[in-house]
């Protein structure tokens, strides 16, 4: 018999609460301790974790000698200090909320945190769980040949309101090609199986935001951008991103294309967003487009309802935690999505951001501009 799995949860805000509810799904697992310093967050959190004892501070939370792993869902910021403060008292395995890091004066606490900490670490990029982009990913070969162009097309709503509204602001989210987008570029580096060279970036604040005042600060985050990225192996990709799309029936839209065909993958948003009078929320869509004049394989995707109840991420973060219990557990000897992956894709997107400011292309292969 499985023995019962003890978790320790920091932070319980929207996402969080998403972690509760899948791990809740999850067989032979117990929420053990959480702490959640929002007197509002804490309480839908102990309704979601009825057994968890919820504590005033990490350090409390980390003298339970019972927990087997930790789940860090704090603001962005908060990231590396609780990392360096999890380091000098427990080494067990930790999967933590993208994006890693949020600045590039984080990287020395970074380095120190990887070089010595005795556990696993698994950065959640959930996307890569997501049942259309996995499709997407195990056909990608069979339909293009040969991988050499990518584009991600991100159409949504506005951040949503979080606790002290610390989404607003650069300083504190990293900035929106990092908050929002490394999960973009972690999905480039993984198709295409490379590592980037160069990133030229566009962007701007045009709709979101601009009315907002918080204690006589504007928000500073960019809510639109095109991102090119160049590949060592001479594969390009790109990024279209905004956010003030709302009426858009697929969140998400990813094609790939090669000398014998293109793929896509058409991922739909929150179905809590989804406006009833439209009829069916849509589905998951995979389409396979030969070169040769046959047409399009349309393929819908099923995704379990349950799952799509647990959460805003089409499944994914379920069977992201199904497979970091297997590490927990022993099953699985290395993270799918490592300490270096959530590296990368931040400095990706520090990249583009810098790009975006500048009007010039950033030089990857600097290891000033991709310190890893």
């Amino acid at each position: 018999m499985t023995k019962l799995t003890h978790y320790g949860i920091i932070g319980c805000g929207m996402m969080g609460q998403e972690h509760l509810k899948n791990i809740a799904l999850l067989e032979n697992t117990i929420v053990e301790a959480i702490y959640e310093p929002d007197a509002g967050m804490a309480k839908k959190a102990s309704k979601l974790a009825p057994n968890a004892t919820f504590t005033k501070s990490i350090n409390e939370l980390l003298d339970i000698n019972n927990i087997d792993c930790l789940v860090i869902v704090s603001p962005n910021f908060c990231h590396i200090d609780q990392l360096m403060q999890i380091l000098e008292k427990k080494h067990i395995p930790i999967l933590i909320e993208k994006p890693l890091f949020t600045n590039e004066s984080d990287l020395a606490k970074l380095k120190k945190f990887k070089d010595q900490y005795k556990s696993h670490v698994w950065v959640a990029m959930e996307y890569r769980y997501m049942p259309p982009i996995q499709a997407f990913h195990e056909k990608i070969l069979e339909a293009t040949g040969q991988i050499k162009m990518m584009t991600i097309k991100e159409h949504r709503f506005p951040f949503l309101e979080k606790v002290n509204d610390w989404n607003r602001f650069n300083k504190y989210s990293g900035g929106t090609l990092v908050e929002k987008c490394c999960h973009f570029f972690d999905l480039m580096r993984l198709i295409i199986k490379s590592e980037p060279t160069r990133i030229m970036a566009s962007a701007g604040q045009s709709v979101n935001h601009l009315d907002e005042n918080y204690d006589g600060e504007t928000p500073d985050i960019i809510d639109n951008a095109y991102v090119i990225v160049d590949f060592k192996n001479n594969v390009r990709a790109m990024l279209e991103l905004c956010m003030f799309a709302e009426g858009s029936r697929y969140q998400e839209e990813i094609s790939a294309v090669g000398p014998i065909g293109k793929i896509e993958a058409l991922v739909p948003g929150p179905g809590r967003f989804w406006p009833k009078d439209l009829g069916p929320a849509p589905t998951p869509k995979l389409i396979i487009s030969p070169r040769q004049p046959q047409g399009p394989i349309h393929k819908n995707v099923q995704v379990d309802e349950k799952l799509l109840n647990a959460g805003d991420h089409n499944g994914s973060t379920f069977y992201q935690h199904q497979k970091f219990l297997e590490l927990v557990r022993g099953k699985l000897k290395s993270p799918e999505v490592s300490l270096l992956d959530g590296w990368k894709a931040v400095a990706m997107g520090l990249a583009a951001q810098r790009s975006a400011e500048t009007g010039l292309a950033v030089d990857l292969l600097d290891e000033k501009n991709y310190p890893i």
